[in-house]
């Protein structure tokens, strides 16, 4: 028994590490689900995170694939168990979730859930949020109360991590915003005067046209010396913008919430598979991100594909991206218009290799690597 009792204590404690290692809220809600499921062995893990509007501001699970996600449809509101959970915030374990009153409904696709184990995460008197279990693999077998202590214990931890991590990303959106503005003034400083003087020159320019061609000529070569480092100016500013969605939700779940955004407003059937990526270079994450975008504007505006399919994946040391399509192709002779150049100047300005594979009706896949 304390064999048994050593082994779990030290499954909490790497859980809660592996929680305190990540500082985005939406990591530590993965890592929060993902250990859970581990240390209980759940087929089914989720977390849920209310917001003020009865709904749910994050939503994470495991155990379910990405079609099912996409056919059970919108966030669950606080309705049912997890309305119960919240406004009671008490542990429930029900040998059969259906069975109990406070069940409601589950949307058509949703899986068939039975044993079930929930656990508030509490800050104080405040619930943070509600983990919780369904389905425990062992055959014939449902949640225990040890199950339950164990949860209560892990949660009581997950609590830590998920404030400290609100703090960080709270910390972390300040330093942004005074950054934001501090650019902000340095391009209106910067610009501004650049713009103020080519005015100028344009109408000395103008002025002098008929009377001194030489020097309105003169002042026309200033005029373009000076748009050119307005450009410039504009240019090293606009490099520097990091999207704010990456401070907040780190690459993956960025790339993962545009392609589903575009699966809603586009005929092509889009999906993207993803994995848990280490710490990766602020310039990395804007350039792989740019380039992700870039490759699915080419799909849908040239492509006439049925399926666009993105994979982020960390493999052999290297970052790789994949963005493949089944469309129409082109030939690679005459890349001009669809992005490429900037696409690989992106890459390589990061370290990374640029690779497209195409030909007339067999697709495109746009591949990059960076790393290694």
């Amino acid at each position: 028994m304390t064999a048994d009792r050593d082994e779990i204590l030290q499954a909490v404690s790497s859980a809660v590490l592996a929680v305190t290692r990540h500082l985005s809220v939406r990591e530590v809600l993965q890592v929060i689900v993902r250990s859970a499921q581990r240390l209980l062995d759940a087929r089914y893990a989720a977390l849920g995170v209310p917001d003020d509007d009865g709904s749910f501001a994050e939503f994470v699970a495991e155990g379910l694939t990405d079609k099912q996600w996409k056919a059970i449809g919108p966030l669950p509101r606080q309705h049912g168990m997890l309305g119960a959970m919240l406004r009671d915030g008490a542990p429930v374990r029900l040998d059969d979730l259906r069975a109990d009153p406070r069940f409601e409904w589950w949307p058509k696709a949703h899986p068939v859930m039975r044993d079930f184990l929930g656990v508030p995460i509490r800050d104080g008197e405040k619930v943070l949020g509600i983990i919780f279990l369904a389905n425990k693999r062992t055959p014939g077998a449902g949640f225990t109360q040890a199950d339950q202590e164990l949860l209560t214990l892990f949660a009581a931890h997950a609590a830590i991590a998920l404030a400290n991590a609100r703090l960080y990303e709270s910390g972390r959106e300040l330093a942004m915003l005074e950054e934001r503005n501090r650019m902000a003034r340095e391009l209106h400083d910067a610009v501004t005067q650049k713009l103020f003087s080519l005015r100028l020159s344009a109408q000395a320019a103008r002025t002098m046209l008929a009377k001194d061609p030489g020097r309105a000529d003169a002042e026309l070569e200033r005029v373009q010396r000076l748009a050119g480092e307005a450009l410039a100016e504009l240019r090293a500013v606009i490099v520097e913008l990091r999207p704010a969605e990456l401070d907040r939700h780190g690459l993956a779940e960025t790339l993962r919430k545009h392609v589903r955004l575009l699966d809603r407003l586009h005929p092509p059937a889009l999906s993207f598979a993803g994995e848990e990526l280490p710490p990766l270079e602020p310039a990395v994450e804007v350039a792989v991100l740019r380039v992700a975008q870039e490759a699915l504007h080419n799909a849908l505006r040239h492509a006439e594909a049925a399926t666009v399919a993105v994979r982020l994946a960390y493999e052999g040391g290297k970052l790789v991206l994949t963005v493949r399509d089944d469309g129409v192709g082109f030939e690679q002779a005459d890349p001009r218009g669809l992005g490429l150049v900037s696409m690989r100047d992106r890459a390589e300005a990061v370290g990374g290799v640029l690779a497209v594979e195409s030909a007339p009706g067999a697709g495109t896949t746009v591949r990059v690597e960076v790393g290694g």
